[in-house]
């Protein structure tokens, strides 16, 4: 009964998915870089996402997300979770199961306004006392399908026995993506 409810969901979660857009992305900031990829994230059901963020003083961050992109009128609000690897330059490797989500505004065609906020405490994640992450920022489509873009990204690991906090991220940024 297991086998057949679960080759049942994810085969739901393969036609979900089968329409949705393929997109990858590339962000700087002044002391950090982040890369991404994503799958189904611009329209809405369900959505997967990872990304790879690192800074030159603090360390690395890994992601892979899960989440369920929900129409509100003219906004998208995602609700899901993200599987993190975390490898701090000043503490120990682990990881961090983060709950959040994010809401995306679609002004006209090509421009569109987005948050999201992720939170992992220490009872989820190992290495570190929390994890947690926030992005907003503003997408202009400037011809189908490359796509420029700029914010703002916090991510912070919060030291655990005795090591220091780890910013990953804390500062605008600009970038380009493209869908597919």
């Amino acid at each position: 009964m297991k086998k057949s409810v679960l080759l049942g969901l994810s085969g739901l979660m393969l036609v979900s998915a089968a329409a949705n857009a393929i997109s990858v992305s590339g962000q700087a900031g002044e002391h950090y870089t982040n890369l991404g990829v994503g799958f189904g994230t611009e329209s809405t059901g369900l959505a997967l996402s990872g990304n790879w963020t690192h800074s030159d003083n603090d360390g690395d961050v890994a992601g892979l997300g899960l989440g369920l992109n929900i129409p509100l009128g003219p906004f998208i609000a995602t609700v899901g979770g993200k599987g993190v690897y975390t490898d701090p330059k000043n503490g120990d490797s682990g990881y961090a199961a983060a709950v959040g989500g994010g809401l995306q505004w679609k002004i006209g065609d090509s421009f569109r306004l987005f948050g999201e906020y992720y939170y992992s405490p220490d009872s989820l994640s190992s290495g570190i006392e929390s994890y947690e992450e926030a992005n907003a920022g503003g997408r202009w489509t400037i011809m189908r399908p490359i796509s420029i873009e700029a914010g703002y990204r916090y991510l912070n690991l919060a030291g655990k026995d005795g090591n220091r906090d780890n910013t990953i991220a804390d500062g605008p940024y600009v970038g380009v993506s493209a869908s597919f």
